[in-house]
């Protein structure tokens, strides 16, 4: 089932940007609860602690898999309560961008569409192993890549064009 979104407005020459989502799926999901059944009896609340990771690479002209990874991770003292991964992907067609468009709409974009999956998916996982749901925050993808920016530009070579 494909959804049609504009994603920006005219390009130059005519052209219209357009971004349609060809496919919405649960790329990777791991669930560790390495303390159960002991760890359904703790009285102190575990901390928890949230990383993530996007990635995209294009598949076919116009065809993008984007994938987002959030990874939740719960201690309490020195143990592991459980540990969530979900890498949540999705696939977009996106047509009329340059590619100094195209590479924040992959950035931004995109994983805003998957967090909500993603989300979703964390919290079914941590019930399922028996724990309260976690409830992630909403995330700014247009902050944390402006971030990523500003410190690439802090790295040596990061000026020169072309440097990758």
């Amino acid at each position: 089932m494909a959804e049609s979104q504009p994603a920006a407005p005219a390009t130059g020459a005519g052209m219209t940007a357009q971004m349609s989502i060809e496919r919405i799926y649960v790329k990777d999901l791991s669930l560790e609860n390495p303390g159960a059944p002991q760890s359904f009896q703790m009285t102190e609340a575990p901390q928890i602690e949230v990383g993530l990771r996007t990635r995209a690479e294009q598949v076919a002209p116009d065809v993008y898999d984007c994938v987002l990874t959030l990874t939740v991770t719960a201690r309490a003292s020195d143990k592991t309560v459980f540990l969530v991964e979900a890498s949540q992907a999705g696939v977009f067609g996106i047509r009329g961008l340059t590619p100094d468009q195209l590479q924040p709409v992959l950035a931004i974009h995109c994983p805003t569409v998957l967090f909500p999956y993603a989300r979703e998916t964390i919290a079914d996982a941590t019930m399922r192993a028996g724990f309260p749901p976690v409830h992630l925050a909403p995330i700014n993808f247009e902050v944390l890549s402006q971030q990523q920016l500003a410190q690439a530009g802090a790295q040596p070579g990061a000026g020169v064009v072309g440097a990758n």
